[in-house]
This record gives C-alpha cells, structure tokens and sequence, in this order.
C-alpha cells in the first residue's frame, strides 16, 4: 500500500512517502478500513517534532505520553473510510461497512484513558491506504457528509466536547474560547453552542464572520492587548483554552469567582506565570484536559448523525503532499481542519 511514514524526530525532512509498505491485516477483534480521508491535528505536529517535554525537562524530545516513540510510524488519528476486512471475531457482515474511528484506543475509566493509546502514535494511523484498528473503535456511521468531511472531526471535536464536559458547562453560562478559528477552537464553538451556552470566540483578524457564524455572540482579535477591555468588564464562567502561553494569566483574570479554566493544549507556550491569588481568592478551578474518551466520541457522533454539527473542511490535498498540508498547518491561515486523501 502507499503511506507517509514518520521517520524520527524532526522536520518535515522525517516524512517520507512509499509505495511498497506491507498491507496490514487486522488482528483478533480488529477490522482494517480503507481509509478515505485522514485529517490533521497539532499533535502530528508535535509528535513529529517531539515536542511535548517530560516531566523535569520541557525540552526533552518525546511523544504526547512524554516517553520514547517507534519508528517509522504512520501517523493519522482521524479516518472515515470503509470496512474491507475483519478479524478472527468480528462479523463478515461489517464488511463495507462506512466508518469513522475513535482514535483513543484504550479498555477501562477515565484513568485509562490518561494514558490511552492513540492511533498514528502508539501504533499505525491513517496516513495511508488503509489501516487496521480494534473493531468497537469503528464506529458506522450514518450521515450524508464526504469522507473528507467527517475526517474533520474526530480528534478535535472529542477533545471539544471532553473539555466542556470536564468543566460541566452549563445551559446559559458565558465560554470564552481561545484558539476559535482551529480545529478544537471551532469545535468548542458549535457543541458550547448546542449546550446552551453564550460563546466568545478569541480569533485572528479576519475571522470573525466565520466564528460568529458558527454561534459565537462576540469575537475579540487575538492580537488584542486588552482582553479584559474589550469585553467591557464581561467575566465568563469557563475559559476553554488551547492557547495558553503570555495569554494565561489575563485569561484566569477574566473568570468570576467560582469560574473554572479549562487547558487541552498550549501552542502559544507551555511554561506559564499567573499570580496564584486569583486562583485561591476567586476559588476558581484550573482543569487539565486532553483526548476525548469513548463516551465524548459518542456523543460527537449522535451530533454528527443528527446535524448538529458543521464540518469545516478548510482545504484537501493527496497524501503524497502531506508534507505541504503540513506546512500549511502550521502557518494557520485557514479556519477549520486540513485534510490527505489517499
């Protein structure tokens, strides 16, 4: 089959596309999908570079789960496609089946799921033909959207949905989301809408038509110096962020008392300051989040089967030009997701 494999660590120079890797065929309890669309999210970026630091050094070079990583790896958490073959267990009848897959693969609570594996990381993704995965991770899916489309939402739409419901938002409580034009950023916009909730989308210039058509009732540039002065005084009761960075502590100043932070990544800087005063005077609650467990997903899918969610689909290329996706990326000038095609 075809596929880009992760070499190592590095730059785009450590993506390397090939003709000849070996079909993979499923295992006990797995089925293999021929992938329709694969979309990309920050931690493919971060896992190529080995950016997420361990516990004594911010620097060390290693995976999301902060240790080691096998390579080559074909990475690629979020796939549609369809069911071409089945392990020894699963039923032929799933043969043909259309799917899109929840990429955290782990068994057990939510501890399991802090260190879950996560397809393209831990074991091969879908950056390529096809790939094999445990047959309750795919999922069948009923809905009139392209491959490419559904292929927007299962990382970034499972981590949305964890971090609002690790925050417990409320029908009626005001959301700050930074980040809003990303892929998480946008999904916090639509599923804190279906909640009920007042949303302000913190987003580059010339885009804040797109969030405010997404349910955003008030967009604020995210060059803007002055956050606090530009919502008037507004305090919010959630901050959702996957910004963090200098930003952090006038984000925390921004919460009402009791108001709860809530953290899923930190693409502007990950070693941040805030004076902990705000924090214990205000009681406010400071939450970690990450990947979306299996019930998040879950309730992503009912959203998608029922139309409840738009899929932002910002641009597809083959996937022989990951190379050039990625770059694309990371200069984030689009607002949604990017997408490879086999």
């Amino acid at each position: 089959m075809r596929a880009m494999l992760l070499t190592g660590f590095g730059g785009p120079d450590k993506l390397e596309f090939r003709a000849d890797v070996p079909d993979p065929r499923p295992g006990p309890s797995e089925v293999r999908v021929r992938v329709g669309a694969a979309g990309l999210n920050n931690t493919d970026i971060w896992t190529r570079e080995g950016a997420y630091g361990s516990s004594d050094d911010p620097a060390a070079v290693t995976g999301w789960r902060r240790e080691p990583l096998s390579f080559p790896r074909i990475q690629g958490a979020d796939v549609a496609g369809t069911i071409d073959q089945v392990g020894e267990g699963v039923s032929a009848d799933r043969i043909g089946e259309r799917v899109l897959v929840d990429p955290m693969i782990y068994t057990g609570g939510e501890r399991a799921l802090v260190r879950t594996d996560y397809l393209g990381s831990e074991r091969d993704g879908g950056f390529a033909e096809l790939v094999t995965v445990p047959a309750g991770n795919a999922h069948a899916v009923h809905s009139a959207l392209s491959d490419a489309e559904l292929a927007t939402f299962p990382t970034a739409y499972t981590t949305a949905m964890r971090m609002l419901n690790r925050a417990a938002v409320r029908d009626g409580e005001t959301v700050l989301v930074t980040g809003a034009s990303g892929g998480v950023g946008s999904a916090l916009i639509q599923l804190a809408t279906n909640l009920g909730a007042d949303v302000v989308a913190v987003v580059g210039a010339g885009k804040q038509e797109q969030a405010r058509k997404l349910g955003a009732s008030v967009t604020v540039d995210r060059n803007e110096p002055d956050l606090a002065g530009a919502l008037d005084g507004r305090q919010v009761d959630v901050v959702a962020d996957v910004v963090a960075g200098p930003a952090f502590a006038g984000l925390l100043r921004l919460l009402r008392p009791l108001g709860r932070y809530v953290v899923a990544g930190a693409i502007a800087g990950p070693l941040v300051e805030t004076d902990l005063r705000t924090v214990y005077l205000n009681q406010l609650q400071l939450i970690g989040s990450s990947f979306g467990s299996h019930e998040d997903f879950a309730q992503v899918l009912a959203q998608i089967e029922g139309g409840g969610l738009r899929p932002l689909l910002a641009g597809t290329f083959p996937l022989a030009e990951l190379g050039r996706a990625q770059a694309e990326f990371t200069g984030k000038g689009f607002f949604g997701k990017l997408v490879v095609e086999p």
